[in-house]
């Protein structure tokens, strides 16, 4: 396979069959993250990703799921990514799954009917970072979207039937608007209905531009109860039909795992055993990205 520089995948996709066909991100502009400071944004030539594809029907006959990368393959023009799909379902037959990161840029490109006919070809998820549901934050951040925006764009990729994976970052808003990112975040996610939730714990990263306004003094990074008070309120705040939300990942301190709405309850009262020093928290020598 034909890999350049760091490949990201989320944790859910660890079995898939990895098939890069951009390079980095089209925005590439956030504050908090420098997964893809090492390349220029690029799609591949289409016979490097006919060569990868023909390399996993040799040798990934057992995998049953692949993964796009790299951080916004959905913006790729329509008629290359059909072409690309059509691809992987000939010469993959065992293949039932592809999912893909999509940003608000990429998923605005794309109309609901254009959307469904990627899902026909195999697409059926989605992975959109949201960060925070909160105005000022996302401006901060450089998000490059507004609320209203990825509301519009993740309604969309729910609307066209593919299921809907939305990341939230805590402690993104510093000290000051940490409690009203955490509210607004559980609107915004209330008004999307994604499928699944997932919740990350800020970790700085030196090659950022959030990290050196913390070196600055110009960021505040918050101490892990106020962590546990923002993923409360935003589990509070969150009110969907049906998804699981978890936070499991390896950056934050209390792992759960929630089915909602009817493990609402009793997760919060887990966090509240928590913030009151009931519940062992994660060390911080075991937190990891």
């Amino acid at each position: 396979m034909h890999y350049e520089g760091n490949i990201i995948r989320p944790p859910s996709e660890a079995n898939s069959i990895l098939l890069q066909v951009t390079l980095g991100c089209s925005h590439n502009k956030c504050t908090f993250c420098g997964t893809y400071k090492d390349k220029r944004f690029g799609i591949k030539p289409d016979s490097i990703i006919d060569e990868d594809i023909a390399f996993a029907a040799k040798y990934c006959k057992n995998q049953r799921r692949v993964f796009i990368c790299d951080g916004d393959a959905l913006i790729i023009p329509m008629k290359r990514l059909v072409r690309i799909l059509e691809k992987i379902k000939n010469d993959l037959p065992q293949v039932t799954r592809i999912g893909l990161y999509g940003n608000a840029k990429g998923l605005k490109m794309k109309t609901v009917k254009e959307l469904e006919q990627l899902k026909e070809l195999g697409l059926k998820i989605i992975y959109m970072g949201l960060e925070s549901g909160d105005e000022v934050t996302l401006k901060a951040i450089n998000k490059g979207a507004t609320p209203a925006t990825m509301i519009e764009t993740g309604r969309k990729a729910r609307n066209a039937g593919i299921k809907l994976s939305v990341t939230v970052l805590l402690g993104i808003a510093g000290n000051i608007r940490s409690q009203i990112h955490a509210k607004q975040t559980g609107k915004v996610l209330s008004a999307i209905e994604p499928n699944y939730i997932g919740a990350l714990s800020l970790m700085l990263l030196p090659d950022t531009s959030l990290y050196k306004d913390w070196e600055k003094g110009e960021f505040q990074l918050i101490e892990p109860n106020e962590m546990l008070a923002e993923l409360r309120t935003m589990i509070a705040w969150t009110d969907i039909s049906s998804g699981l939300f978890h936070a499991n990942h390896a950056s934050n301190y209390l792992p759960i795992k929630a089915r909602l709405p009817k493990d609402k309850e009793p997760i919060l009262k887990i966090i509240d055993d928590a913030l009151a020093g009931k519940v062992e928290l994660k060390p911080e020598w075991l937190r990891a990205l």
